[in-house]
């Protein structure tokens, strides 16, 4: 398809990453890439099922959440994976708080006994925190309910895994493990011109065939163009801020910088959910804004 630099998507744009991961047709990409994330505990997930990604408070004045992707496996345990493109505050406190919402639906049943099924939250980042700069080599973080004397799981059943790709700095000739092989692939695709041999396998084979531009209809290739447009903006306007001093250094953390940000933000076009997520202000705060 004319008009795009790269041959294949950009998997950290949300159209992108839909693509590949959040369509039936392609179901099979999603559990081979969760098979190899989590095959150290959960064996070998047989299928999925897609649920709805919009989910509602306990009241309507309750802060709704809308997950990137949200599906169970055959036994009824919940998977939500979340796509990150920019650093903002209180990301980790979202997951959480996106862990709740399958927990509450469990006790919709009737015969509930407090037994829950196990819940995955799933974090693919597009950057580091702050408080993990002194790990380059550390790219994965898997966090569970832990006893901090003995560091044994006290539960089991909530895990939640960070994934922060720009540490994973590995060549196609250095990857080991199948699971190298996906990291590489979400980090790189948009980069490549071709399929690598190292990657010459079935699934792979299918995802960059659905990943290829030129196989877009007149359709796909605009939904994608506006992803990728506002992925571009997004990280444009960061960058800038982030020169300006805005973002990072000393007015971290102050209102009045978080004010100037957003209405940086406002100008350059960011929606008003983005400039909640970079700032932590309100919706009620940036709407006065503007």
């Amino acid at each position: 398809m004319s008009g795009f630099e790269e041959k294949y998507i950009n998997p950290f744009t949300d159209y992108g990453f839909k693509k590949l991961f959040g369509e039936e047709l392609n179901k099979d990409l999603l559990l081979d890439f969760l098979n190899e994330l989590l095959k150290e505990e959960q064996g070998q997930l047989k299928d999925l099922t897609y649920l709805k990604s919009e989910h509602l408070g306990v009241t309507d004045l309750d802060r709704k959440a809308i997950f990137d992707l949200y599906c169970e496996n055959e036994r009824g345990e919940k998977f939500i994976v979340e796509l990150q493109k920019t650093k903002q505050n209180f990301f980790k406190d979202r997951t959480v708080y996106y862990s709740t919402f399958p927990i509450r639906e469990q006790a919709k049943r009737a015969d509930w006994d407090y037994e829950l099924k196990a819940v995955y939250t799933i974090a693919i980042l597009d950057f580091v925190f702050e408080s993990d700069k002194a790990e380059p080599e550390k790219y994965r973080y898997d966090v569970k309910l832990k006893d901090i004397e003995t560091n044994k799981v006290f539960y089991d059943k909530l895990t939640f895994i960070y994934l922060e790709m720009p540490k994973f700095n590995k060549t196609v000739d250095e990857l080991e493990t199948r699971f190298d092989k996906w990291l590489y692939v979400l980090r790189n695709l948009n980069k490549l011109d071709r399929v690598p041999d190292k990657l010459r396998e079935q699934i792979f084979d299918k995802l960059f065939e659905t990943a290829e531009i030129a196989r877009f209809t007149q359709d796909q290739a605009r939904s994608y163009e506006d992803s990728l447009k506002y992925y571009r903006d997004l990280k444009n306007s960061l960058d800038t801020a982030r020169e300006e001093g805005k973002i990072e250094g000393k007015i971290e953390g102050k209102i009045e910088g978080k004010i100037e940000i957003a209405s940086k933000a406002l100008k350059r076009g960011l929606s008003i959910a983005d400039i909640v997520d970079l700032t932590g202000l309100t919706e009620e705060e940036i709407k006065k804004l503007k």
